[in-house]
């Protein structure tokens, strides 16, 4: 049940049907039913600006204990991204998936810009710590699983070659810290290196398989049994190891998209508000 519960979670269930709405949105002629100068699509217009007013309680939240009484920041940060994700559907719902005057243009490419770098955040974020709202791991933590994993390394004649074969892929993989450096790239280059282990190990598993199994009648009934196992192993071992090398990276990863979102944020408002002031004035 509490599995279920993580899976249809309501962040899951909230970007489920921001994918939904996007997609009926491009699909469907909008704009011949929401106009953005009256009625529910006007509506619509406030809401998701006010959506994105309210995203700043959670940077105040974070600073200022005066507000501590509306909530712990991880509850802030739920809104935060819950509201980062429907603000701009409603917004997108108000101007009909479509461009209009400069101004408009100007705040709707801001807002699409604001939501793409919160994604990218929220996706660095997860890399450096417990889970969306857990505490910041460590990378004296992160270590000490990894030499826990490796303690339980599990007998298997069939495989006599298989610890060897994992520790070396580890030291391959914690060997390219310096490969990491190039920030830009380094998310890239731990998925390539991370595919090339993990192909390099099942390979060998399937071979060593294949072999004993022909020879041992009992190993062919455990085939698949012993193969899922291994595989498990080797998946947790090398992913102990991914965590390791890809910590510092993401952690610099998640310090330069701060600098970055926090202005591009400012310029959204900015947009906005002239947005606002032209379509009520003039």
């Amino acid at each position: 049940m509490r599995s279920l519960l993580v899976r249809f979670s309501v962040e899951r269930l909230v970007l489920f049907g921001a994918v939904v709405a996007i997609v009926l949105g491009l699909q469907l002629p909008t704009a011949r039913y929401l106009s953005p100068q009256s009625g529910f699509g006007y509506a619509l217009g406030i809401i998701g600006g006010s959506m994105m007013l309210i995203l700043l309680l959670y940077p105040a939240r974070k600073r200022v204990r005066a507000l501590r009484f509306m909530g712990t920041v991880a509850q802030f940060f739920r809104a935060h991204m819950i509201l980062g994700i429907v603000g701009p559907i409603c917004i997108l719902y108000h101007c009909g998936f479509s461009f209009g005057a400069t101004n408009s243009n100007v705040a709707l490419v801001s807002m699409l810009v604001v939501s793409s770098s919160g994604i990218v955040g929220r996706y660095f974020y997860t890399k450096i710590h417990h889970g969306l709202y857990g505490r910041k791991a460590g990378l004296a933590e992160l270590k000490n699983t990894a030499q826990v994993l490796k303690e339980e390394n599990p007998s298997l004649p069939m495989m006599p070659e298989l610890i060897g074969r994992i520790e070396a892929e580890e030291e391959r993989l914690l060997g390219a810290r310096g490969l990491m450096n190039v920030i830009v790239i380094a998310p890239f280059l731990i998925f390539i290196r991370m595919a090339g282990a993990r192909h390099r190990l099942r390979s060998y598993v399937r071979t060593s398989l294949k072999h004993a199994a022909a020879e041992l009648p009992k190993v062919a009934a455990e085939r698949r049994r012993v193969e899922k196992v291994v595989r498990l192993y080797i998946e947790r071992r090398l992913d102990a190891s991914r965590r390791v090398i890809e910590f510092r990276t993401y952690e610099r990863l998640f310090s330069l998209w701060h600098i970055l979102h926090l202005p591009l944020f400012f310029m959204l408002l900015a947009a906005g508000l002239v947005h606002v002031i032209a379509v009520n004035v003039y």
